[in-house]
């Protein structure tokens, strides 16, 4: 299934979306806030098929979170 970085300041909502997430099948990781998900983001470029935010949060909100340039996906090539 999909990997998904989930992005939330509010630990019990982002607990529920979680199990909800890992109940379906997902591998999910989870930033407490939206600098803390662009750490994630930049540092492991591939790791992540999608990102789940919150809108209003501390020291990046999501809208300005969504807004980052995408970092350049790595894929494998086989010569």
């Amino acid at each position: 299934m999909a990997r998904i970085l989930l992005a939330d300041d509010d630990a019990a909502l982002r607990d529920v979306v979680r199990r909800a997430l890992v109940s379906e099948g997902h591998d999910v990781a989870i930033a407490q806030d939206g600098q803390e998900a662009l750490d994630l983001l930049l540092a492991s470029p591939s790791a992540f098929d999608l990102l789940l935010s919150d809108v209003h949060m501390p020291a990046l909100d999501g809208l300005s979170l969504g807004q980052k340039p995408s970092p350049p996906r790595q894929t494998s090539r086989s010569c």
